[in-house]
């Protein structure tokens, strides 16, 4: 500290108070300066790990209590509503009136558009929110088995009907190519978003030429899938919406799913150079282009009226 008092007295010419002065003054308006930021920095640092520490626990409790909760006596009195519901399947309203906050049953809901879905009872605890004491008392009416691959069924009605294709009843089948929402949405899984989304990848692509294409919808897993596959068909004279790749500019080529942007700038710029294509084979010359995606977006083309 002296030498410190000393070069500053040397350096800026003070006297031996003032140098004292200068010493204690700079340090206090460093506090001054920076205190704010480090409280504020300190402040969101320590919400930030409360709230971490709060969702573990409540994580950690709602695990805990699934192992006594099939020893849990459901008195039928504290429910909210005394019906089976799957949670694959109930609606939103059917949620709410079980006693579902609101807020979670939309999570629900959106949850399973994304392509999610419950296996076991327990696997309702992956939604953030979830009353632990709501689910042990729904415990019993939870249409899942206990552990995952255990099939489960029950005698109740539930509180709404769901429509479900039959999976086996092939003359209740509809063309996926001419099917609207209606239709799309009597398949079990499948809700207004899901059944817009279907049509959407449809119209984009040119429709379905394979049923195999259903997977590479956004949004569908693979058990909606399957129900589609068990309820549409494609007729076999169907023929697909197809692009002259030797006219089409480089916006109607990259709106093809299978196309990307960089794929058709490159047809259109080997087009310009080498002339129009006099077969599909001369696709192959383009280095944007592997051998899958030539396979794929063949039947989509056209090379004249």
């Amino acid at each position: 500290m002296f030498w410190i008092r000393r070069w500053v007295k040397d350096f800026f010419f003070l006297s031996h108070s003032q140098a004292n002065g200068f010493v204690i003054l700079v340090p206090l308006l460093g506090i001054v300066i920076f205190s704010g930021p480090l409280w504020h920095w300190y402040i969101s640092t320590r919400a930030e790990d409360r709230t971490k520490d709060i969702a573990m626990l409540d994580s950690l409790v709602a695990l805990w209590e699934v192992a006594s909760a099939s020893d849990v006596i459901v008195s039928s009195d504290s429910l909210p509503a005394e019906f089976h519901f799957d949670p694959n399947r109930a609606t939103i309203q059917e949620l709410e009136a079980l006693g579902f906050q609101a807020k979670v049953a939309v999570r629900i809901d959106r949850y399973r558009q994304k392509g999610g879905r419950f296996f076991a009872k327990k696997d309702l605890l992956k939604i953030y929110g979830i009353d632990s004491s709501l689910y042990k008392r729904l415990f019993a009416f939870i249409d899942l088995p206990e552990t995952p691959g255990v099939k489960r069924t029950h005698d109740k009605k539930t509180f709404f009907n769901h429509r479900k294709i039959p999976a086996n009843n092939t003359s209740s089948k509809f063309d996926i190519n001419k099917a609207d929402t209606s239709q799309l949405m009597s398949v079990a899984g499948i809700g207004s978003k899901r059944s817009q989304r279907i049509m959407k990848y449809r119209d984009a692509l040119g429709g379905f030429i394979s049923m195999d294409q259903l997977q590479d919808v956004f949004g569908l897993d693979s058990v909606v899938v399957r129900r589609l596959l068990n309820a549409t068909f494609i007729a076999s004279d169907f023929q697909p919406v197809t692009i002259n790749v030797n006219t089409s500019d480089e916006k109607r080529l990259a709106f093809h799913p299978y196309l990307s942007n960089a794929a058709a700038r490159s047809i259109v710029a080997y087009r310009f150079q080498h002339g129009d294509f006099k077969t599909m084979g001369e696709l192959r010359n383009i280095h944007a282009l592997d051998e899958k995606t030539i396979q794929k977006i063949t039947p989509y083309l056209t090379l004249g009226d």
